[in-house]
C-alpha cells in the first residue's frame, strides 16, 4: 500500500498565486527545489503567513513528523555549525531530548 504525500510545492504555489502574490519573489528559491524537506516547508510557511502566536505554534508543534533524511540533514547541520543539542533544538524549535534521541538512533 503506497502512502499518499501532499504535493507541497503545488499547494504553496497556489496559495502564493491566489492570496499572496507579493511574496512570490521571497519564496521562489524554495519553490524551485526539486523536493521540499520538512525544514523547507516550515520556512515557507513562516515566510507566507508570518510567525504564529503561542497557541498556534504549540498545536502545530505536536503534529510535526520528520523523515529520516530530514533528521539526518538537521544532524549534519549541527555538525557543520558545531552546535550542541540545545542550540540545535532552539534553532529548529525542537526538544533537546528529541535531538538526543535522534543522535542515539542515527549517529551512534
Amino acid at each position: 500500500m503506497e502512502k499518499l504525500i501532499p504535493d507541497y510545492k503545488r499547494i504553496y504555489n497556489d496559495i502564493i498565486m491566489k492570496k499572496f502574490p507579493d511574496k512570490r519573489t521571497c519564496c521562489m528559491r524554495l519553490l524551485q527545489k526539486e523536493s521540499l524537506s520538512v525544514v523547507d516547508i516550515i520556512e515557507l510557511n513562516e515566510k507566507i503567513f508570518g510567525i504564529p502566536d503561542k497557541e498556534t505554534f504549540a498545536a502545530n508543534q505536536r503534529c510535526r513528523s520528520y523523515k529520516k533524511r530530514d533528521i539526518l540533514k538537521m544532524l549534519d547541520y549541527q555538525k557543520k555549525k558545531q552546535l550542541n543539542n540545545t542550540q540545535l533544538a532552539i534553532h529548529f524549535k525542537l526538544s533537546r531530548n528529541t535531538v538526543a534521541k535522534w543522535k542515539k538512533k542515527y549517529v551512534i
